[in-house]
């Protein structure tokens, strides 16, 4: 890594440890406060919602960091603001339909939280491209570590499903007003007065986002709430709410130090003098996040059940053994998350779409047949033997990647 990368990685890291440290601590806490059915239920519709958020700007807010002129930047920025709207209102009347039929009122929410999750999101890549470390870690603290707290006063004032949800999305709306300050040139007014023809060009030119990389991104984000809707209708919300809570927890590290790696190394591998230099770095993120990946194996697979029923309370346990069955799983999402933003930077969206997709087979293959053979802790267990070829197999290809391409690089 350059020393400028190791230092954006600090300054984000350090950021993501105070976010993140709220939640942990404070989840001993909010098992006390929330069964694991309303975390089941909580986590169905975070889910969904967050599966419409990552699309909601179509993946043209992923450009930004490619767009270096400022102006065609705010130009690509407006677009963004205009699909993100578009989809706020189809996101509102799926919510008042689902509603008006008889489901769940929580369904109530799950408008504002995609305008929330999206809205984040975008201005997140915003700043990524002004390389805003400082306000990105702010951000991030107000949506975790403040989400975390909310839920758990709101836990002993309303509780139930409204504590989860109204502390989530006040959070998420805070971590959104934070990354917009400052403004692009001419104010956030200015999005509003981009002609028409200007958001065509720039649809135009960044074309491939949306054909290529939002479905990828939303069968991944598919997948997390497939996963829980089959669990609930196989085992129940409390099944759900177990899984959910360890995957939250066990996946923290990964976007603790892998958020952190991912935002500082897109830009890098976008101005990176020359294709051997950009390979080069992803190789040493690779290697770095694989020493760590081990060694959190191993604490997962010897302690994951003692771990979780001493933090979590009786009620927990089964995160524990899910936790340990997930163990490997675990380790290859916490290599390959923060590396996604490589076919990004390197133009390969149409290669990570179909590998994605070959991806999702094996997943549901591993979680379904487990799911089958040997109940929650079975499609844990299955998950993790599924998914071992798919992730060497991708990370042989992007060490070795050879066709990266020239337009990419400073």
């Amino acid at each position: 890594m350059t020393s400028g990368l190791l230092q954006a990685t600090a300054l984000l890291f350090t950021g993501s440890v105070a976010a993140h440290a709220l939640p942990l601590l404070l989840g001993p806490a909010l098992t006390r406060l929330y069964s694991p059915e309303t975390f089941g239920q909580f986590a169905l519709l975070w889910a969904a919602a967050t599966n419409v958020a990552v699309v909601a700007c179509a993946r043209y807010d992923h450009a930004l960091p490619l767009e270096r002129d400022d102006t065609q930047a705010v130009h690509l920025l407006a677009l963004c603001a205009a699909v993100l709207g578009g989809v706020a209102l189809a996101s509102l009347a799926a919510s008042a339909a689902l509603v008006a039929s008889g489901h769940s009122t929580r369904y109530a929410w799950l408008a504002p939280a995609v305008v929330a999750l999206a809205a984040v999101q975008a201005l997140t890549l915003w700043a990524t491209r002004g390389e805003r470390w400082r306000s990105l870690s702010l951000a991030r603290l107000a949506q975790y570590g403040g989400g975390a707290a909310l839920q758990l006063g709101l836990g002993w004032w309303v509780g139930g499903l409204l504590g989860l949800c109204l502390g989530a999305v006040a959070a998420t709306l805070v971590a959104a007003w934070l990354l917009a300050r400052p403004a692009p040139p001419g104010g956030w007014g200015a999005l509003a007065r981009v002609p028409m023809s200007a958001l065509k060009a720039q649809a135009v030119k960044h074309r491939d986002f949306p054909l290529l990389n939002t479905p990828h991104a939303f069968m991944g984000a598919l997948q997390d709430t497939l996963t829980l809707v089959a669990l609930t209708a196989f085992t129940g919300d409390a099944a759900a709410g177990l899984w959910a809570l360890s995957l939250r927890y066990l996946k923290a590290p990964a976007t603790l130090l892998g958020g952190a790696l991912s935002q500082a190394l897109y830009p890098r591998l976008v101005q990176a003098p020359d294709a051997a230099s950009a390979r080069r770095a992803v190789r040493r993120s690779m290697v770095a996040l694989a020493a760590l990946a081990l060694a959190l194996m191993v604490v997962l697979l010897v302690g994951g059940p003692a771990l979780f029923t001493f933090f979590f309370g009786p009620a927990w346990a089964g995160a524990g053994e899910l936790a340990r069955a997930l163990a490997p799983y675990i380790a290859l999402h916490f290599i390959a998350s923060p590396l996604a933003v490589t076919t990004l930077a390197w133009r390969a969206q149409g290669w990570a779409l179909r590998l994605a997709l070959a991806g999702q087979v094996a997943y549901f293959a591993g979680l379904l047949g487990g799911l089958a053979l040997g109940g929650l802790t079975g499609a844990a267990w299955g998950l993790s033997a599924s998914m071992l070829l798919y992730f060497a197999y991708y990370f042989w290809a992007i060490a070795t990647w050879r066709n990266i391409p020239h337009e990419s690089l400073a």
